[in-house]
């Protein structure tokens, strides 16, 4: 099961299960500001970030 982060890893944004985040192959999340900064790429692996999906009902 992915696993719902709740933090970005740049900068430290607040992501609840249901916000707009991005993620990569590894599940590192970024919030979208900082996916965009880091050209949707990865800080740590510099895979390819993508949408990440949203659970709705438990945040």
């Amino acid at each position: 099961m992915l696993e719902m982060k709740t933090q970005c890893l740049v900068c430290d944004t607040t992501l609840k299960e249901d916000s707009d985040a991005m993620i990569c192959s590894y599940e590192c999340t970024y919030c979208v500001t900082c996916a965009n900064e880091h050209n949707l790429q990865c800080k740590n692996c510099a895979g390819e970030l993508v949408t990440r999906p949203k659970r709705k009902g438990n945040s």
